[in-house]
């Protein structure tokens, strides 16, 4: 099985399933353990560390990976 990354922004998606869920910058900080400050740079990044990203799907009960990766 071989994956392949899609060519996406991840904080642009992150921050746009926050606001789709109406959630706030100080609720998701807090689900994931994280500095508000440091919510907003996650924002701003095209990537972000599998580990993060994982914490980040399940907080907001998305699949991020399914979002970013494709099987090829």
């Amino acid at each position: 099985m071989k994956f392949l990354m899609k060519d996406v922004h991840i904080g642009n998606m992150i921050h746009e399933e926050l606001l789709r869920q109406g959630r706030t910058v100080n609720w998701f900080a807090k689900e994931i353990y994280c500095e508000k400050s440091n919510i907003y740079k996650m924002f701003k990044r095209k990537s972000i560390d599998l580990a993060q990203l994982i914490k980040v799907s399940n907080a907001l009960d998305h699949n991020f990976l399914r979002d970013c990766y494709e099987e090829v």
